[in-house]
């Protein structure tokens, strides 16, 4: 989820696009850049780290100009580094491109580019951009090479688009139309600010909110030309098309957020994005017979050749691992053991060489995690981490890495990482149960076809948020709850504790509900709420036992429950989700728990952003 900025006026560019870049450094700060097009060359000047070291170069070395292009990267394909740094160049550096997203299919595209002699000078998807449009432009013959022309740099820009798949805001700049911006969005944010002989263009409205008011939202697969005098819009076929200027209302504050009052809201509705951008490009169909087997962290041999697997973590990252223990136990048909990192590296435990350890961490940096994986190395296993910080300690540490796309998550309370790791660790479950020989490919695609739904039905259940705030509004006094679940969604059980605790300082506990009769029951009166997950599954009888159990003694119990089943017997408050299978379950039972936690914790007045003690990444033991 890096961030982009673009300008085209009057003014020097570089202070506004460096002031863009600031407001929008939330999205990325491996590495910052900046271009623009002028003298007939391109000016680009790049830094590692955070946006202070760019600014500094810029000191030294001012750029001058009054069109520019500015990039926040937060890494996805290479190590963040200079040379990995947008603007990204085409081998005549005439050409610069800025990029938030991912490039499904720029393996292919390199590849067929570097046969027509194209040269590469970073590991990035993105560059790929650039050389494909330079070869856009050399394929419209005499025309592109003899005029300074707005029409090829277009023209060869859309070309380009049609090829690429995935997900992508980009804008480009060619020194031949220095006055031209082109920019085109499919599924990642795309802004145009309109300005008064200036216009901007940004991933984020915070971005140029300082200069106007007067934005244009991109949607999927339309394109932007961007001048100083005005802005003109396309589809990607070419066609013309009218798009209406709207008047921001948010304040600067409120526009980094997105226009929600809080970070961890705006990641709770980023999560079907987070779900989407994880899965993107680790399977699709490859041919009528089968599901492509890559990107899954690691090879088929290793997945087959090991004798059980060890999943270790903590707090959000740990509940994750426990889902991802009955998938794997239930797909892959391997023994699995799930345990807290601060335990696991202070006992001795059977690990053995012939073991893999899978590591569970948002920051790549949890002080407990890390000394796990040196742990396991010392014991001679391989390690395989699921992260979503590029370069980070433990994937530097670690043999093998599945990333999670999720972009920053500024919330302290973890959100959409999880759902961000359950959907890296459900794509892992496939290619071992496949690597495997455990699941037919048949069967493999029907999950597919599973995986590929989740993004949706998390949009259905965000659009319960009146409703789940309305049940906040009743139960936002209370001081005890209990969280009860079975099979995959006991696990969700103790995220939805975790996530109330942690954020409105409300005593709650998560139980495996089979447990209620050996002591909670002992616990619940009047004065408890009681919150069962009894969506469709195995379990569901005796979760519908349990609410009955916790009614008879006083309680107050909200269900989840699948759109369509029965009322649940014994509930006061029931909330519809859609229908899912009971392994998937828990990647859309947690919203409705999410946004529970924070309407609870708002309504108390609660700092939800930076709850009390807490950090956001634990990196002392």
């Amino acid at each position: 989820m890096c961030g982009i900025v673009g300008y085209a006026g009057r003014q020097q560019a570089t202070p506004l696009i460096l002031e863009g870049l600031k407001r929008l450094e939330y999205r990325g700060y491996d590495s910052a850049g900046i271009a623009m097009a002028e003298g007939g060359g391109i000016q680009r000047s790049r830094a590692a780290g955070k946006l202070a070291n760019l600014e500094a170069i810029l000191k030294k070395a001012p750029l001058k100009g009054v069109v520019a292009l500015g990039h926040t990267r937060w890494a996805t394909h290479g190590k963040p580094s200079e040379e990995n740094a947008h603007p990204h160049c085409d081998c005549s550096g005439q050409i610069v491109v800025i990029h938030n997203g991912i490039i499904e299919n720029y393996v292919a595209l390199k590849e067929k580019l570097a046969a027509c002699g194209h040269e590469f000078a970073s590991e990035t998807d993105t560059e790929v951009v650039a050389h494909l449009i330079e070869e856009k432009i050399k394929g419209q013959g005499a025309r592109a090479a003899s005029e300074f022309s707005e029409p090829v740099i277009f023209e060869a820009t859309r070309q380009a688009l049609n090829e690429i798949k995935g997900a992508y805001a980009l804008a480009v700049l060619w020194a031949r139309a220095p006055g031209v911006i082109i920019a085109a969005k499919t599924a990642s944010p795309l802004i145009i600010g309109l300005g008064q002989g200036e216009n901007f263009l940004a991933s984020d409205v915070p971005a140029f909110l300082a200069h106007t008011r007067k934005a244009v939202f991109l949607e999927d697969g339309e394109m932007a030309v961007v001048k100083a005098e005005g802005c003109r819009y396309f589809s990607l076929a070419g066609k013309r098309i009218e798009k209406t200027p709207v008047t921001i209302q948010w304040d600067r504050t409120m526009a980094e957020k997105g226009g929600f009052r809080h970070f961890m809201l705006k990641e709770i509705y980023e999560q079907p994005a987070a779900c989407e951008d994880t899965m993107r490009g680790r399977f699709f169909p490859l041919r009528d017979d089968g599901v492509l087997r890559r990107d899954a962290g690691l090879d088929s041999a290793t997945l087959k050749a090991a004798r059980q697997f060890h999943i270790v973590a903590c707090g959000t990252a740990y509940h994750a691992g426990l889902i991802a223990k009955y998938w794997l136990e239930e797909m892959a048909q391997i023994p699995v053991h799930a345990e807290t990192a601060s335990e696991f590296r202070y006992r001795e435990s059977t690990l053995r060489k012939d073991d893999l350890v899978i590591t569970i961490s948002q920051s790549g940096e949890t002080a407990d995690t890390l000394a796990a994986v040196r742990r396991a190395k010392e014991r001679g296993a391989k390690v395989l981490s699921v992260c979503n910080t590029l370069g980070a300690a433990i994937p530097r540490a670690s043999d093998f890495n599945l990333y999670t796309h999720c972009g920053p998550e500024l919330g302290v309370a973890s959100t959409k990482a999880f759902v961000g790791q359950l959907s890296a660790l459900a794509v892992f479950t496939l290619h071992c149960a496949l690597a495997r020989g455990a699941m037919s490919e048949p069967d493999a695609r029907k999950f597919v076809d599973e995986l590929v739904k989740l993004p949706g039905d998390i949009r259905e259940v965000l659009k319960l948020d009146d409703r789940i705030l309305e049940i906040a509004r009743k139960v936002h006094k209370k001081e005890h709850f209990l969280f009860i679940g079975r099979h995959v969604n006991f696990p969700i059980a103790l995220e939805g504790a975790l996530k109330l605790k942690e954020i409105s300082y409300t005593h709650a506990e998560g139980y495996a509900a089979g447990e209620m009769k050996h002591g909670p029951i002992a616990l619940i009166d009047e004065s408890v709420t009681v919150l069962a997950i009894a969506t469709r599954s195995r379990t569901y009888d005796k979760m519908a036992s349990n609410c009955q159990e916790a009614k008879a003694r006083g309680a107050q119990v909200i269900a989840l429950v699948t759109a369509g089943d029965p009322p649940m017997p014994g509930a006061d408050f029931q909330i519809q989700l859609p229908e899912v299978s009971e392994l998937l379950s828990p990647l859309v039972n947690i919203i409705p728990l999410q946004l529970l936690a924070y309407h609870v914790a708002d309504l108390r007045g609660c700092d939800v952003d930076q709850p009390r003690n807490l950090a956001k990444s634990v990196t002392v033991e």
